[in-house]
């Protein structure tokens, strides 16, 4: 995960406690400041602070009664957010004198960074903010008074959700057992307890003051939550650009405590990570890159002294309608800053499902067979937007291939968020005119393809544990027999079975499978689909088809819309057209009607 070896330490005096900072990278470069939550120590941040330091200057600092700095005496009331704002401001003016820091906080240290972001005494010294599973207090004052003072079902059961969450803070508010608890038993089995619920790896955290930093933390909870729940400031608008990234899977946070936050936060970026609680130490690549590109962007905006925009725009107009701008933006909370893979990205549904996710700000691999081809489509990704895109050249059916494939991935790009198996070949004919050669031809890559693709990117996000999604190409033609399409069917009606099973068993661990059934997609399939039995007049076969698929002209582009939305949804099988949703129907509600148009012989 990385440490913090070679970081230079100070120690900055400030209200009766000694703070001991860490700083990294070069003190000339913009100033990213991480404060750590509880029961943590300046540590937590290791792995996102490696990741940042040949960027940025990155300093940490333990908080107040944490790590290696001193406890106020006494406790209480020496951990009020007055005096936490206090520390901050002192150890900012110790750091970076002359320009305002990016501040990124996690639990208590979001809550606290909260603050400065929204007190006037700190106006001008942030330049950024970026929230991780820490709402303001102020704000999360106003959000229970609101549903308590007009309690809908909804509202109720809102807050019935968030009161069962935050049971710890009631534990926190007894007296003395907290600190026994910690500087006891709970202390020794924590690191046990969070690499079993949280998969947080072990490394050089939590380190050995993790008792004494729990017991001292309590009275974080102690001085302010109740005064600032009862009592929030009427004004805690937030006078630096904010990116909230809200892990699904935090236990101890509702989601619906961030649904009134644009009120507050004129300047604001979401993002949502499927993940837990502790995402600096779980998911350290995606929080980097996360804070660069929002650090990047507010730096070039600061240096130009423009103000911020955070509408999705293009060309300086509106995306389409105000539905799509909506459909836009959640695509860019869910999926800007993931790792996706697509295969069969040369053209396509690939080039286009490449092309959607890389506007939504995800960074893309583009793999294919035909290298030019997929170098294309990872350059078009970088132009709509991606922050990074790769191409890579494999064939999906060589499962050699796919095996140094995937080790290649995970070494040099990281463990992929989204996979999608989309390459794929076409095969017409009667059965009894395919030869055994085409048969493997298919199968090679349209379902080996696919088990290999599942198999090897699948297992390494098993590994890491921290979710994902798969997205496998099936067809209308997995459900809807044909005396011409028999390989082709085959293949793709294993594929949906396979998605269905694999779904079932990835649950669990917080992945998704969807099964995409695009029907008549205008692609370039067509030119280069085989015609059993048809040698001879191939080509002819391939321009009849090419034709027809050109004059239902569905575009690939809508394909690769329903495939963030699947993804989005976690919807288990997509039908795309209208005739893959007819053909889903059909086979659902009169096989032998299906049966009777498997008969059919089509025009090509």
């Amino acid at each position: 995960m990385g440490g913090l070896s070679g970081a230079r330490e100070r120690s900055v005096h400030t209200g009766g406690v000694e703070l001991r900072v860490a700083e990294l990278g070069d003190a000339s470069r913009p100033t990213v400041v991480l404060v750590h939550g509880y029961p943590d120590s300046k540590e937590v941040w290791s792995g996102v602070a490696a990741r940042l330091a040949d960027r940025y200057h990155v300093v940490l600092y333990d908080v107040r009664g944490h790590g290696r700095s001193t406890a106020p005496r006494p406790l209480r009331g020496g951990f009020t957010l007055e005096k936490l704002t206090d520390d901050f401001l002192a150890v900012v003016d110790a750091v970076s004198p002359d320009a305002p820091v990016h501040l990124v906080g996690h639990d208590w240290g979001s809550v606290q960074s909260w603050e400065f972001a929204t007190v006037e005494r700190t106006r001008g010294r942030v330049a950024s903010f970026t929230s991780l599973s820490g709402p303001s207090l102020d704000h999360f004052g106003h959000w229970i008074k609101k549903r308590a003072a007009r309690p809908t079902p909804r509202r109720l059961a809102q807050l019935v959700n968030q009161g069962a969450k935050s049971w710890y803070v009631y534990m926190l508010h007894t007296p003395v057992l907290p600190e026994l608890a910690w500087r006891g038993p709970l202390g020794k089995r924590w690191p046990r307890i969070l690499e079993r619920l949280e998969k947080v790896p072990a490394g050089d955290y939590p380190t050995s003051s993790l008792g004494n930093d729990a017991a001292h933390g309590a009275w974080l909870y102690r001085d302010n939550v109740r005064a600032r729940l009862r009592h929030p400031r009427p004004d805690p608008y937030a006078h630096a650009p904010v990116q909230l990234i809200t892990p699904t899977g935090d236990i101890f946070l509702s989601q619906r405590l961030y649904d009134e936050l644009e009120s507050w936060v004129p300047q604001l970026v979401r993002r949502t990570i499927p993940a837990k609680h502790w995402v600096p130490r779980t998911r350290p690549d995606q929080l980097a890159a996360w804070i660069g590109e929002f650090v990047d962007s507010q730096e070039a905006l600061r240096q130009s002294g423009r103000a911020t925009s955070l509408t999705l725009v293009e060309g300086g107009r509106p995306r389409g309608s105000a539905r799509r701008r909506a459909a836009l933006a959640r695509y860019a909370e869910r999926f800007a800053g993931q790792l996706v893979l697509v295969t069969g990205a040369a053209g396509g549904i690939g080039r286009a499902t490449a092309l959607a996710f890389a506007t939504a700000g995800a960074r893309v691999i583009a793999a294919d067979r035909d290298g030019a081809g997929a170098a294309g489509t990872a350059r078009a990704a970088l132009a709509a937007g991606a922050p990074h895109a790769w191409a890579e050249t494999v064939d999906v059916g060589d499962e050699q291939a796919m095996e140094k494939f995937a080790a290649k991935v995970a070494a040099e790009y990281g463990t992929v968020d989204i996979l999608v198996n989309n390459a794929g070949v076409g095969l017409s004919g009667p059965l009894l005119d395919t030869t055994s050669e085409e048969w493997r031809r298919v199968l090679d890559v349209n379902l080996w393809g696919v088990i290999h693709g599942c198999r090897l990117f699948g297992r390494q996000m098993a590994e890491r544990d921290q979710g994902g999604h798969i997205v496998n190409l099936a067809s209308a033609a997995a459900y809807l027999p044909s005396r011409t399409l028999p390989a082709y069917s085959t293949s793709k009606a294993a594929v949906l079975m396979l998605s269905e099973s694999l779904r079932a068993e990835l649950a669990p661990r917080s992945i998704g499978v969807t099964a995409i059934c695009p029907g008549i997609v205008n692609t370039g399939i067509t030119r280069t689909s085989r015609f059993a039995g048809a040698s001879k007049e191939e080509a002819k076969h391939q321009q009849r088809a090419a034709k027809l698929y050109g004059m239902r002209n569905y575009p690939p582009e809508k394909v690769a819309d329903a495939i963030l939305r699947a993804v989005l949804d976690n919807s288990a099988v997509v039908p795309v057209t209208p005739e893959a949703r007819g053909s889903r129907l059909l086979a659902r509600l009169s096989p032998k009607g299906a049966r009777a148009f498997a008969r059919l012989n089509p025009p090509v």
